[in-house]
Protein backbone atom coordinates (compact mmCIF):
# COMPACT_ATOMS: atom_id res chain seq x y z
CA UNK A 1 0.00 0.00 0.00
CA UNK A 2 0.63 3.81 -0.38
CA UNK A 3 0.88 6.54 2.14
CA UNK A 4 -2.34 7.56 0.73
CA UNK A 5 -2.88 9.53 4.64
CA UNK A 6 -0.04 11.32 5.89
CA UNK A 7 1.83 9.76 8.58
CA UNK A 8 0.33 9.65 11.97
CA UNK A 9 -2.58 11.99 10.66
CA UNK A 10 -5.06 9.68 12.60
CA UNK A 11 -2.27 8.42 15.51
CA UNK A 12 -4.74 8.16 18.48
CA UNK A 13 -7.76 7.99 16.60
CA UNK A 14 -10.43 4.85 16.31
CA UNK A 15 -11.88 3.87 12.84
CA UNK A 16 -14.58 1.17 12.21
CA UNK A 17 -15.36 0.32 8.48
CA UNK A 18 -18.53 -1.89 8.02
CA UNK A 19 -18.12 -4.55 5.32
CA UNK A 20 -14.57 -4.51 6.00
CA UNK A 21 -12.74 -8.15 5.70
CA UNK A 22 -12.72 -7.32 1.47
CA UNK A 23 -12.94 -5.48 -0.89
CA UNK A 24 -13.00 -1.44 -0.80
CA UNK A 25 -13.59 -1.93 2.80
CA UNK A 26 -10.62 -3.65 3.87
CA UNK A 27 -8.11 -1.40 1.75
CA UNK A 28 -9.91 1.40 3.65
CA UNK A 29 -9.33 0.09 7.13
CA UNK A 30 -5.75 -0.25 5.78
CA UNK A 31 -5.28 2.91 5.05
CA UNK A 32 -6.51 4.38 8.40
CA UNK A 33 -4.36 1.77 10.28
CA UNK A 34 -0.96 2.47 8.08
CA UNK A 35 -2.11 6.63 9.38
CA UNK A 36 -2.14 5.15 12.88
CA UNK A 37 -5.41 4.41 13.73
CA UNK A 38 -6.53 1.87 15.80
CA UNK A 39 -9.18 -0.27 13.79
CA UNK A 40 -12.76 -2.21 13.76
CA UNK A 41 -12.82 -4.69 11.15
CA UNK A 42 -16.36 -5.74 10.95
CA UNK A 43 -17.29 -8.81 8.50
CA UNK A 44 -20.43 -10.51 7.93
CA UNK A 45 -19.81 -14.34 7.29
CA UNK A 46 -15.74 -14.41 6.47
CA UNK A 47 -14.41 -14.39 10.06
CA UNK A 48 -10.85 -16.04 8.93
CA UNK A 49 -10.29 -13.34 6.34
CA UNK A 50 -11.00 -10.69 8.66
CA UNK A 51 -8.87 -12.11 11.38
CA UNK A 52 -6.08 -12.19 8.82
CA UNK A 53 -6.54 -8.89 8.41
CA UNK A 54 -6.41 -7.93 11.92
CA UNK A 55 -3.01 -9.49 12.42
CA UNK A 56 -1.26 -7.87 8.86
CA UNK A 57 -2.55 -4.31 10.77
CA UNK A 58 -1.62 -5.28 14.04
CA UNK A 59 1.43 -5.73 12.60
CA UNK A 60 1.55 -2.29 12.12
CA UNK A 61 1.44 -1.50 16.04
CA UNK A 62 -2.20 -0.40 16.11
CA UNK A 63 -4.64 -2.25 17.49
CA UNK A 64 -7.23 -4.11 15.57
CA UNK A 65 -10.94 -5.55 16.46
CA UNK A 66 -12.66 -7.96 14.64
CA UNK A 67 -16.47 -7.71 15.20
CA UNK A 68 -18.70 -9.76 13.41
CA UNK A 69 -22.39 -8.47 13.35
CA UNK A 70 -24.97 -8.41 11.26
CA UNK A 71 -26.11 -5.09 9.77
CA UNK A 72 -29.67 -5.44 9.44
CA UNK A 73 -30.08 -6.91 12.62
CA UNK A 74 -30.48 -4.05 15.09
CA UNK A 75 -29.37 -6.28 18.15
CA UNK A 76 -26.75 -7.49 16.45
CA UNK A 77 -25.28 -3.69 15.80
CA UNK A 78 -25.78 -3.11 19.47
CA UNK A 79 -23.69 -6.02 20.13
CA UNK A 80 -21.02 -4.54 17.92
CA UNK A 81 -21.10 -1.58 19.44
CA UNK A 82 -20.63 -2.57 23.11
CA UNK A 83 -17.56 -4.38 21.85
CA UNK A 84 -16.01 -1.00 20.52
CA UNK A 85 -16.90 0.73 23.54
CA UNK A 86 -15.43 -1.68 25.92
CA UNK A 87 -12.42 -2.01 23.60
CA UNK A 88 -11.58 1.44 22.82
CA UNK A 89 -14.07 3.52 24.82
CA UNK A 90 -15.03 5.79 21.58
CA UNK A 91 -14.69 5.55 17.63
CA UNK A 92 -13.76 9.24 15.85
CA UNK A 93 -14.30 7.74 12.35
CA UNK A 94 -17.05 5.58 10.64
CA UNK A 95 -17.29 4.55 7.14
CA UNK A 96 -20.45 3.23 6.43
CA UNK A 97 -19.31 1.21 2.95
CA UNK A 98 -21.34 -2.55 3.52
CA UNK A 99 -24.03 -2.73 1.35
CA UNK A 100 -25.75 -5.16 -1.52
CA UNK A 101 -28.59 -6.47 -3.07
CA UNK A 102 -27.85 -8.34 -5.91
CA UNK A 103 -27.46 -11.36 -4.20
CA UNK A 104 -28.99 -14.07 -4.81
CA UNK A 105 -31.83 -16.16 -2.35
CA UNK A 106 -32.69 -12.66 -0.07
CA UNK A 107 -35.66 -11.40 0.60
CA UNK A 108 -37.20 -8.96 -1.75
CA UNK A 109 -37.03 -6.28 0.83
CA UNK A 110 -33.32 -6.92 1.51
CA UNK A 111 -31.54 -4.16 -0.66
CA UNK A 112 -33.97 -1.43 0.87
CA UNK A 113 -33.35 -3.04 4.24
CA UNK A 114 -29.81 -3.29 4.04
CA UNK A 115 -28.62 0.13 2.26
CA UNK A 116 -31.22 2.18 4.07
CA UNK A 117 -32.78 1.10 7.41
CA UNK A 118 -29.41 -0.63 8.50
CA UNK A 119 -27.17 2.48 7.04
CA UNK A 120 -29.59 4.24 9.95
CA UNK A 121 -29.13 1.86 12.43
CA UNK A 122 -25.57 1.65 12.49
CA UNK A 123 -24.87 5.47 12.80
CA UNK A 124 -27.76 5.88 15.61
CA UNK A 125 -25.77 2.40 17.53
CA UNK A 126 -22.61 4.81 16.83
CA UNK A 127 -23.44 7.88 17.92
CA UNK A 128 -22.82 7.71 21.26
CA UNK A 129 -19.19 6.75 21.04
CA UNK A 130 -18.68 9.59 18.32
CA UNK A 131 -17.44 13.13 19.97
CA UNK A 132 -16.38 16.69 18.48
CA UNK A 133 -14.15 16.73 15.83
CA UNK A 134 -15.43 12.79 14.20
CA UNK A 135 -16.39 11.83 11.00
CA UNK A 136 -18.77 9.82 9.01
CA UNK A 137 -18.51 8.97 5.88
CA UNK A 138 -21.50 7.23 3.86
CA UNK A 139 -20.11 5.11 0.72
CA UNK A 140 -21.89 5.07 -2.55
CA UNK A 141 -22.12 5.58 -6.91
CA UNK A 142 -22.77 7.47 -9.02
CA UNK A 143 -25.69 4.94 -10.12
CA UNK A 144 -27.83 5.07 -6.84
CA UNK A 145 -26.31 8.96 -6.09
CA UNK A 146 -27.32 10.10 -9.74
CA UNK A 147 -30.66 7.76 -9.82
CA UNK A 148 -33.37 9.92 -9.85
CA UNK A 149 -32.17 11.97 -13.05
CA UNK A 150 -29.87 9.23 -14.74
CA UNK A 151 -31.15 5.62 -15.65
CA UNK A 152 -28.67 3.10 -14.10
CA UNK A 153 -28.61 -0.56 -15.76
CA UNK A 154 -31.89 -2.30 -15.09
CA UNK A 155 -30.13 -5.04 -12.95
CA UNK A 156 -28.96 -2.18 -10.71
CA UNK A 157 -31.68 -0.21 -10.59
CA UNK A 158 -33.53 -1.57 -7.12
CA UNK A 159 -29.81 -1.30 -5.37
CA UNK A 160 -29.33 1.81 -6.80
CA UNK A 161 -32.35 3.49 -5.45
CA UNK A 162 -32.13 1.57 -1.95
CA UNK A 163 -28.67 3.00 -1.88
CA UNK A 164 -30.19 6.77 -2.60
CA UNK A 165 -32.79 5.98 -0.44
CA UNK A 166 -30.21 5.47 2.22
CA UNK A 167 -27.87 8.98 1.52
CA UNK A 168 -31.00 10.76 1.58
CA UNK A 169 -32.25 9.01 5.36
CA UNK A 170 -28.83 9.85 6.40
CA UNK A 171 -29.10 13.50 5.23
CA UNK A 172 -31.55 14.04 7.09
CA UNK A 173 -29.38 13.56 10.16
CA UNK A 174 -26.77 16.20 9.31
CA UNK A 175 -27.81 19.25 11.72
CA UNK A 176 -28.39 17.12 14.45
CA UNK A 177 -24.72 16.00 13.86
CA UNK A 178 -23.22 18.97 13.16
CA UNK A 179 -24.87 20.08 16.40
CA UNK A 180 -22.38 17.57 18.02
CA UNK A 181 -19.69 18.38 15.87
CA UNK A 182 -19.88 15.49 13.78
CA UNK A 183 -18.87 15.90 10.37
CA UNK A 184 -20.79 14.05 7.43
CA UNK A 185 -19.45 13.06 3.83
CA UNK A 186 -20.61 10.90 1.20
CA UNK A 187 -18.43 9.61 -1.00
CA UNK A 188 -19.78 8.26 -4.49
CA UNK A 189 -17.89 6.55 -7.28
CA UNK A 190 -18.59 5.02 -10.63
CA UNK A 191 -18.90 0.87 -11.40
CA UNK A 192 -15.46 -0.52 -8.90
CA UNK A 193 -13.49 -3.06 -11.36
CA UNK A 194 -13.10 -5.79 -9.34
CA UNK A 195 -15.94 -5.25 -6.32
CA UNK A 196 -18.62 -8.25 -5.37
CA UNK A 197 -21.18 -5.79 -6.90
CA UNK A 198 -19.28 -5.65 -10.56
CA UNK A 199 -18.54 -9.24 -10.40
CA UNK A 200 -22.51 -9.89 -10.18
CA UNK A 201 -23.55 -7.37 -12.22
CA UNK A 202 -21.38 -8.55 -14.82
CA UNK A 203 -23.03 -11.70 -14.75
CA UNK A 204 -26.13 -10.69 -14.90
CA UNK A 205 -25.60 -8.77 -17.64
CA UNK A 206 -22.19 -9.61 -19.55
CA UNK A 207 -20.10 -6.59 -20.65
CA UNK A 208 -21.76 -4.21 -18.60
CA UNK A 209 -18.71 -3.42 -16.79
CA UNK A 210 -16.50 -3.07 -19.97
CA UNK A 211 -18.94 -1.16 -21.19
CA UNK A 212 -19.28 1.28 -18.34
CA UNK A 213 -15.21 1.24 -18.73
CA UNK A 214 -15.58 2.43 -22.15
CA UNK A 215 -18.16 5.11 -21.25
CA UNK A 216 -16.06 6.57 -18.80
CA UNK A 217 -12.85 6.19 -19.86
CA UNK A 218 -11.59 4.47 -16.66
CA UNK A 219 -13.16 2.86 -13.72
CA UNK A 220 -11.20 3.21 -10.38
CA UNK A 221 -10.27 -0.40 -8.84
CA UNK A 222 -10.64 -0.97 -5.39
CA UNK A 223 -7.18 0.22 -4.12
CA UNK A 224 -7.46 3.57 -5.90
CA UNK A 225 -11.56 4.09 -4.86
CA UNK A 226 -10.84 2.74 -1.29
CA UNK A 227 -8.11 6.25 -0.75
CA UNK A 228 -10.49 8.02 -1.76
CA UNK A 229 -12.90 7.00 1.11
CA UNK A 230 -10.03 7.03 3.70
CA UNK A 231 -8.74 11.00 2.51
CA UNK A 232 -12.76 11.66 3.07
CA UNK A 233 -12.18 11.10 6.64
CA UNK A 234 -9.76 13.78 7.27
CA UNK A 235 -10.25 16.50 4.18
CA UNK A 236 -12.27 18.97 4.65
CA UNK A 237 -16.22 18.45 3.82
CA UNK A 238 -16.78 19.53 0.33
CA UNK A 239 -20.39 21.53 -0.25
CA UNK A 240 -23.26 19.54 -0.18
CA UNK A 241 -21.38 16.95 1.70
CA UNK A 242 -20.60 14.81 -1.38
CA UNK A 243 -17.06 14.31 -2.74
CA UNK A 244 -17.41 12.87 -6.11
CA UNK A 245 -14.96 10.56 -7.42
CA UNK A 246 -13.92 10.41 -11.41
CA UNK A 247 -15.93 11.71 -14.57
CA UNK A 248 -19.56 12.53 -13.90
CA UNK A 249 -19.98 13.81 -17.16
CA UNK A 250 -22.85 11.11 -17.98
CA UNK A 251 -24.77 12.10 -15.22
CA UNK A 252 -26.84 14.57 -15.01
CA UNK A 253 -27.43 16.58 -11.36
CA UNK A 254 -30.70 17.26 -9.73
Amino acid sequence: MTDVLPAGSLAGKVALVTGSSRGVGADTVRYFAEAGADVVINFRNKAPRAEKLATQLRELGVRALVVGADLTDPVSVAAMFTQVRDEFGRLDVLVLNASGGMESGMAEDYALTLNRDAQLSVLEGARPLLGDGSRVVFVTSHQAHFIHTTPTMPEYEPVARSKRAGEDALRELIPSLEESGIGFTVVSGDMIEGTITATLLERANPGAIAGRRESAGKLYNVAEFAAEVARAAIDPIPEDNIRLVGDTSDFASL
